[in-house]
């Protein structure tokens, strides 16, 4: 936010802290303003203070709000469950809890990856809601005010919504052993033609990326079976179904059990980055930051 950045002395304001952890979340300083009831000249103004007393810049200015540089995203991190808990302590035993935090995004990847990495945080009494569906009409339920946060499997067009890359997922080529076996030494994908293909759904979205990207060509194919859940397509390509291209953290386990065999080895597999996306106002529900920190900080040590 600043040009220049010279380092303070003394203890950090709290105020200043708080101020600073409101535009973190709101990702603006004029939707922090009016969270905190100040006027946007008073939320610069201590932004910049604090600025000043840490001797680094915390916020690049955009053209719409501002984005953290990468130490005010540690600074969030560490201030975030403290404030949070100093201010429940503050609102008395009498304060009301925080809302369930909405979130959505593909059945897939939240029930195999991220409610997984939300245990510790439903544990420790946050609300979840979560509901499935595919990306587009989500983000449009996004920025209804439906939900707190989604899982994009793309990132939104415009500046309606803010989106933070969460995870790369790489897709495999895979049947079972028995395909597997009577294919091997064959020329793909030209022997695929007469193996049955099975995709969740008609169009073969993530089978025509991969023969695009990898074998640069075009799919010519019809499934044998569509089943518009992944897992679905899992288990039937396991028992022995057929062959599909399928996300890999879904299909991990059945590849080191050997359930499942991987049919091709790209050089560079085709690889499709998940976001996280929210509103750029944020929310005045403390949890909604707790999920967001977990899940992101989930994705990098998953990375």
């Amino acid at each position: 936010m600043t040009n220049r950045v010279t380092p303070g002395s003394g203890p950090l304001d709290l105020n200043q802290l708080r101020t600073f952890l409101a535009v973190h979340r709101a990702g603006s300083l004029t939707a922090a303003a009016h969270q905190l009831g100040l006027s946007q000249s008073t939320v610069t103004a201590q932004v910049r203070a604090l600025e000043q007393r840490l001797g680094r810049e915390l916020f690049e200015r955009r053209a719409r709000g501002v984005s953290p540089l990468p130490y005010a995203d540690d600074l969030a991190a560490r201030l975030s469950a403290p404030l949070d808990q100093l201010a429940g302590v503050a609102a008395g035993p009498d304060g009301a809890a925080p809302e369930p935090v909405h979130l959505a995004g593909p059945a897939e990847f939240l029930g195999t990856v991220l409610l997984g990495a939300l245990a510790p945080l439903v544990a420790e009494g946050v609300q979840l809601r979560v509901t499935t569906g595919l990306t587009d009409p989500l983000l449009d339920e996004l920025r209804a005010g439906r939900h707190d946060l989604v899982v994009a499997t793309r990132r939104p067009r415009g500046r309606t919504l803010l989106a933070e890359p969460l995870a790369d997922e790489e897709f495999v080529l895979v049947a079972a052993p028995v395909w597997a076996e009577r294919l091997a030494g064959r020329e793909l994908p030209a022997a695929l033609a007469e193996v049955p293909l099975l995709s969740y759904a008609e169009d073969l979205p993530i089978a025509r990326r991969y023969w695009r990207h990898v074998f640069d060509r075009r799919l010519h194919a019809r499934a044998a079976v569509t089943v518009p859940d992944l897992r679905a397509v899992l288990a039937a390509v396991t028992a022995g179904a057929g062959w599909s291209v399928l996300p890999g953290y879904l299909c991990r386990a059945e590849l080191a059990s050997g359930a499942l065999r991987l049919l091709h080895r790209p050089a560079d597999p085709p690889i499709n980055t998940a976001y996280l996306v929210r509103r750029p106002a944020g929310s005045t529900n403390p949890h909604v930051a707790l999920v967001r920190e977990r899940l992101l900080d989930a994705a990098r040590r998953c990375g």
